[in-house]
């Protein structure tokens, strides 16, 4: 019923064409470029009417969700996470019932996302505007800003989508990973922003070596700086480590090979989606407030001053010292969600022990010295995907908490997911290149 109700609605959505062969390694690059230009041209848009007294009011998450504060992509991948969070949950509550793995059911899957993506858009760029958030110059420009708002959302979820069908990775990982980069440069050198004192200059590097040669060095200048070091190394080694599951071919004596099962199994995902519910507490407790029901807390100049709001708002160093239940509050409530999403990522993704034990059986696979039966290849798998699922779920959540403590240049969280991003980026770049070079170890690898 679903289908029948959701397909005439699809028919109207405009779609990127997927390809019809084979996209070569040189062509995925080229559109992978072009898509990232046009990404930092669009944050350099800004937005008509905008008020000079607008403030951030997601600052630190602003990182997370690839979106430039005052341009039309100040939304930035928010309403792409956010439906992808509700439809996780109706999926994994099993409400909607879907076989993802199914052609047909993971094509309605995609269809609703998009479709919930563009309303969400809409729903978004009305409450930054209406609650003033990002407030208009003049009452008769918020319709204007708004339409601004929405056609810069609905643009990156297309971005996305060639991204995805025609380039490398995926356009929210793409559009995450290029704007922490663009905050750690910024950051840590900063030469074209005007400094805070005439003298002194504002990257955290100059800043640090001019301290150091008029005499009055301030090592806590660097501690954004060492935090994105370590956070950076010990993200490539989380992704390094593994559980190797022995294998052989049934047809083939002697060829034997391993199943890794990364620690991070879920990848970063958990994060993003997590970090995207805590922005969405933000905007609908400002919609509360707005209507007179600040049920979610009160939110003043942009930022949350009470309520659960409050308490689910990033916090730093000095909230440790100043409201430190405050920020246990926080953290178990991050590294709880960060597990929850890692599950239903899991799940949906058919990486799960049964969809796992069906592809490996269905290749005719087997595990030295035990029977080959799908039933028994799911019994082993189930004692290590569960287990690693939510120690990666729970890592993950805790280096992203303790990143964003520090203050780590480009937001804890960002660099988190930009390391990883890159790793993974790294990983399918070398792999279609070997691909081209190699063209016998397509099927091997996986390739179309």
């Amino acid at each position: 019923m679903l289908k029948e109700a959701l397909l005439p609605i699809f028919s109207f959505l405009p779609q990127v064409k997927s390809p019809t062969y084979r996209v070569p390694f040189k062509e995925k690059l080229k559109w992978t470029g072009v898509i990232l230009i046009l990404y930092f041209v669009l944050c350099q848009i800004p937005l008509f009417g905008l008020s000079d007294i607008s403030v951030d009011q997601f600052a630190q998450l602003r990182a997370v969700m690839a979106g430039s504060f005052g341009s039309i992509l100040t939304l930035g991948i928010g309403p792409i996470v956010s439906a992808s969070i509700i439809l996780q949950l109706l999926v994994g509550g099993k409400i909607i019932d879907l076989d993802l793995s199914q052609a047909e059911d993971k094509a309605l899957f995609q269809g609703t996302q998009k479709l919930l993506a563009i309303i969400f858009t809409l729903f978004e760029g009305g409450v930054l505007v209406i609650t003033g958030s990002l407030q208009a110059a003049s009452p008769e420009l918020v319709w204007i800003m708004i339409l601004q708002i929405t056609i810069g959302g609905i643009l990156i979820i297309f971005l996305d989508e060639v991204i995805s069908k025609w380039g490398f990775g995926s356009g929210v990982g793409l559009f995450i990973a290029a704007g922490v980069s663009a905050q750690i440069v910024t950051g840590a050198f900063n030469p074209l922003s005007t400094p805070v004192s005439p003298d002194v200059p504002s990257g955290a590097i100059p800043k640090f070596i001019y301290l150091l040669t008029t005499s009055q060095p301030d090592f806590t200048v660097l501690i954004p700086i060492i935090s994105l070091i370590v956070v950076f190394f010990v993200v490539v080694y989380a992704e390094s480590l593994r559980v190797e599951i022995p294998l052989s071919f049934g047809g083939v004596k002697g060829a034997r090979g391993k199943y890794p099962l990364k620690f991070i199994y879920a990848s970063n995902m958990p994060v993003i989606l997590t970090s995207a519910l805590l922005l969405n507490v933000q905007l609908f407790a400002a919609v509360f407030q707005k209507i007179g029901f600040p049920i979610l807390g009160t939110i003043e100049n942009g930022q949350a001053v009470s309520g659960l709001a409050y308490y689910l708002t990033v916090p730093n160093l000095s909230t440790v010292m100043t409201n430190p239940l405050g920020v246990i509050f926080y953290a178990v409530v991050f590294i709880t969600a960060c597990i929850i999403f890692a599950w239903l990522w899991v799940e949906l993704s058919n990486i799960g022990p049964k969809a796992v034990a069906k592809q490996l059986h269905g290749m005719g696979m087997q595990i030295p010295g035990h029977r080959s039966s799908r039933t028994h290849f799911e019994r082993i798998l189930k004692k290590y995907i569960p287990a690693i699922t939510v120690m990666g779920g729970a890592f993950v959540g805790l280096l992203a908490f303790g990143a964003d403590l520090t203050g780590a240049l480009g937001g804890g969280t960002g660099v988190l997911l930009t390391v990883g991003i890159v790793y993974k980026l790294y990983e399918e770049i070398a792999q279609e290149q070997l691909m081209d070079m190699h063209p016998m170890l397509r099927n091997f690898l996986g390739g179309d």
